[in-house]
């Protein structure tokens, strides 16, 4: 999110950058692809869990994470479009321990997320066609998601992750408006409160907004679009904010869900993401058939688009890697960098080693060193941001003015003290 200097700089939009750039809403599209790829079906878990136990108290929580998710998207992409280079390229300028901890991270954590992942994915659709087993539907999904990946260049990866997008969102959203808001009570959840033992599910719904490693990736997109200079600053910074907002109302639709339909009846959800199985079960029971079958669809759409945007957003990360361990500068070139070997060799790792966990489960040393890795990224991330965008390695005009590093400093703290509570649940 800019601060006021850079707003007042948006004004007068860089020298060549074409006024009618700004006013063509069809542009908008990488934000909305790392925002929803960033809410995936435990997520909407989380949410649900949230209002059922919480009521609309934490509706606020929602509205602040989404405001860190666009100060951490714009920080990123205004990194790319600024310095010309990658955040990868910033990273490695800090040191070689990043190149340590990313490759680590990508390996362990892309091999169970992978499974996770298909998983996911394969839920409801066993839910829906129980001809084929949880593995199988999940093996389908794997193979479809690297088929259109592989494949498809970012055009087509974009209309895929527009048209799922627009599923979810008409879905959760109609389903909010379906079983009759308290309006009173969700204004009243804008005023920030902590009921008593909300304090880890604040900081979820917080932290939980559309925000994983694919955040990082959000540059990368942005330069697929075709911006790739200072002069789609405000393009870049119109797009992320459309996208954060829309996933925040897309949020607080299951929040709505879990208040008023959970939260009156009591019912308790299963943790993780079969507890939306659960809910398609209290929704066939109150809505009939039909609701059910659509609220299926929507958690499908949900899971693959997640998978979707990790399969191809987290590779592009992975190409770069390679790119600038062997000295190489500027942006990665569009539809070179899908046909390259890292590109097309993380893929793999992200679909066929991990099937094996669709069927042997997740062994526990595994998912102890995934969830400690997983919950070191965002403060990574925002603590390099930080670095980065007060340097001068970005220039003077474009550097953090003080809104900018509050809410980076705010996310960092944020993301700290979820990674400690974390590490706490893995070992105890």
């Amino acid at each position: 999110m800019p601060d006021n200097e850079h707003l007042s700089q948006d004004v007068a939009a860089a020298p060549d950058a074409p006024q009618q750039r700004t006013q063509k809403w069809r542009l908008v599209g990488p934000g909305i692809v790392v925002a929803a790829t960033g809410v995936g079906a435990g997520d909407l878990v989380a949410t649900l869990i949230a209002g059922s136990r919480f009521g609309y108290a934490l509706l606020w929580a929602v509205v602040l994470g989404v405001v860190v998710k666009i100060a951490l998207a714009e920080a990123t992409g205004r990194w790319h479009l600024a310095t010309g280079s990658t955040i990868f390229a910033g990273w490695r300028s800090m040191g070689a321990w990043t190149s340590v901890y990313f490759v680590v991270y990508v390996v362990v954590w892309g091999f169970v997320y992978g499974a996770t992942a298909m998983t996911s994915s394969a839920l409801p659709l066993a839910a829906l066609f129980p001809a084929l087993s949880i593995p199988a539907w999940g093996i389908l999904c794997g193979l479809v998601g690297l088929a259109i990946v592989w494949f498809g260049n970012y055009r087509v990866f974009e209309r895929v992750m527009t048209v799922l997008i627009g599923v979810m969102f008409v879905i959760v959203v109609g389903l909010a408006v379906l079983v009759v808001p308290d309006l009173g009570a969700t204004l009243g959840g804008l005023v920030p409160r902590l009921p008593e033992g909300s304090a880890v599910y604040t900081l979820g719904l917080v932290g939980g907004v559309g925000g994983t490693i694919t955040m990082a990736a959000y540059g990368y997109w942005v330069n697929a679009k075709g911006w790739r200079d200072a002069s789609w600053m405000r393009v870049m910074r119109l797009d992320n904010r459309v996208a954060y907002i829309t996933t925040g109302v897309f949020v607080v639709a299951m929040l709505i869900v879990g208040a008023d339909l959970l939260y009156n009846s009591g019912v308790s959800l299963t943790e993780g993401d079969r507890g939306l199985l659960d809910l398609d079960g209290i929704l066939r029971d109150r809505f009939g058939p039909v609701v059910a079958t659509l609220f299926l669809i929507g958690f499908f759409a949900t899971s693959f688009s997640s998978l979707l945007g990790v399969w191809q957003g987290v590779s592009l990360l992975v190409t770069d890697f390679v790119r600038t361990s062997k000295r190489a500068s500027g942006q990665l070139t569009e539809g070179v960098a899908e046909r390259s070997w890292p590109y097309r060799g993380y893929l793999l790792w992200l679909t066929f080693p991990p099937m094996a966990l669709l069927f042997l489960g997740q062994p526990f040393a595994l998912v102890v060193a995934y969830g400690a890795l997983g919950a070191f990224f965002m403060p990574f991330l925002a603590l390099t941001l930080l670095w980065l965008l007060n340097s001068r390695r970005t220039p003077d005009r474009w550097r953090n003015g003080w809104l900018s590093n509050l809410l980076l400093t705010a996310a960092a703290v944020l993301f700290l003290v979820l990674c400690v509570n974390e590490l706490m649940n893995l070992t105890s």
